[in-house]
């Protein structure tokens, strides 16, 4: 349905089948049937298909920087080794060229003062996601979480309808789980990124060091609510809400907000620390590197002589126009991050953006991928490469396919890079979250933005 991917994705099915809501057969779907876990930042892949004889041939993609004439772009811009600094602010560099994508800078150093989890914390960073269930048995709570969240959707009588569809559906999702190895890593992921983020704005920002990583998931542990008490125990002074979502969406970075707000409601206390949130980032540039760099590894597969024809199709998880009517940004950053990448390729393609994984008989954000798929064959276009612009933490088919080790040195600057950025720039939160939809009817999203928009840092 949303940015949030496959977990979401294949929940939302299952409740349709179940309420006997007739579900579009996609050619092109990410769903927990499939080969491999989910996989944290970055960022892509891509799939290139050829149309034709009625045939359409599929191929994961993505291993590591795309090399000109041996030296990839990424690596151009690693920085060179150098004697011992102690890293501060003017030893932060970002190698950025009239909007081209940046390398995050951190200079080799061997007695730049470093913290330890025996300090106390000084900066919290809560990193916010939908999670994924770790084992089988933590699949009907994930489903129940999920189905109840009023902020992602709204059942009729949901508080019993929601527990009834995730009991009936929980044992088809474990059997997909059990198929790609039992559950999701997005944990583990999330904490490798964190520690490595946090090791970054150490030596970054030593000011607001020691800097501590938090998980807050939805739907499954650790919740949200379960990290605000961690951090509230630690006695931090400083806390930022970081969405693991580029693109904003009500129902998804807004759910996780709103979910911060409601937690010191309920409780009837006020926050002992002073938040602050990283609510979008749709441009980042790292972000945009990634995407970009992939893009043109996959162009290198097809003939010379037809590369400049291949359409480039970016796919996202589609809106019920019912929601994207309220005002929901979500399409225009989707549409934001797409109109970079080409900005990065030089715009050397057609391309077009479509979306996926419509569930129901309602009117959705289009043109659908597999519609869209099918009108360009049969207008003669035979050569497509799919690139899922929209996903960060939860693709389920990219564990085996992305280069590990180029996507965690780049998720990790990036995340450093934001994060940091966001310290020095003393705001409380994007001009954007302080606008509420102009159609929006839920009365806590109104809360939620006076909460971090009243903060004082």
């Amino acid at each position: 349905m949303l940015s949030a991917g496959a977990n979401l994705a294949a929940a939302l099915r299952a409740a349709g089948s179940l309420l006997r809501e007739p579900l579009r057969s996609l050619l092109v779907t990410i769903t927990v049937s499939t080969a491999a876990p989910p996989r944290p930042m970055p960022w892509l892949l891509g799939r290139r298909t050829h149309c034709g004889n009625a045939r359409t041939r599929w191929r994961m993609a993505a291993r590591g920087p795309v090399s000109h004439g041996g030296t990839s772009r990424v690596q151009r811009q690693q920085p060179p080794q150098r004697k011992c600094i102690t890293p501060n602010l003017q030893n932060l560099k970002l190698n950025q060229k009239r909007g081209k994508a940046c390398a995050l800078e951190v200079p080799a150093c061997n007695n730049a003062k470093r913290f330890n989890f025996s300090q106390k914390p000084k900066t919290g960073i809560l990193m916010l996601n939908m999670g994924g269930p770790e084992t089988l048995g933590d699949v009907q709570d994930f489903l129940q979480r999920l189905f109840l969240d009023r902020d992602l959707m709204t059942l009729p009588i949901q508080n019993k309808l929601a527990p009834f569809i995730a009991k009936r559906r929980t044992p088809k999702i474990q059997e997909q789980y059990r198929r790609i190895g039992g559950g999701s890593p997005i944990k583990m992921w999330t904490s490798k990124q964190g520690e490595g983020m946090v090791k970054l704005l150490d030596e970054l920002s030593p000011d607001t060091a020691p800097h501590k990583y938090y998980i807050g998931f939805r739907y499954v542990h650790p919740l949200t609510e379960e990290a605000i008490e961690e951090m509230e125990r630690d006695g931090l002074e400083r806390a930022i809400a970081f969405t693991q979502y580029p693109q904003f969406s009500c129902s998804t970075t807004g759910s996780s907000l709103n979910a911060i707000y409601r937690y010191y409601n309920e409780m009837g206390r006020k926050p002992t620390m002073k938040w602050s949130t990283i609510d979008r980032w749709p441009t980042h540039p790292l972000l945009i590197q990634c995407f970009a760099d992939h893009i043109l590894k996959e162009l290198d597969h097809f003939p010379r002589e037809k590369r400049s024809e291949v359409v480039i199709l970016f796919s996202a998880h589609s809106l019920p126009m019912s929601v994207v009517n309220r005002g929901d940004p979500y399409p225009q950053e989707v549409g934001a991050t797409v109109h970079k990448v080409m900005e990065e390729l030089g715009y050397p393609n057609p391309y077009r953006l479509v979306w996926q994984s419509k569930v129901g008989p309602v009117p959705w954000l289009g043109p659908q991928t597999d519609e869209a798929i099918k009108g360009l064959c049969e207008r003669g276009r035979k050569n497509i490469l799919l690139v899922p612009i929209a996903f960060t933490s939860d693709h389920i088919e990219t564990l085996y396919e992305l280069d590990i080790e180029y996507s965690q040195v780049l998720a990790k600057k990036a995340l450093a890079d934001l994060v940091y950025s966001h310290i020095q720039s003393n705001k409380l939160c994007s001009t954007q979250l302080t606008l509420s939809c102009p159609l929006c009817v839920n009365p806590v999203c109104r809360e939620t933005k006076s909460f971090f928009s009243s903060q004082q840092l």
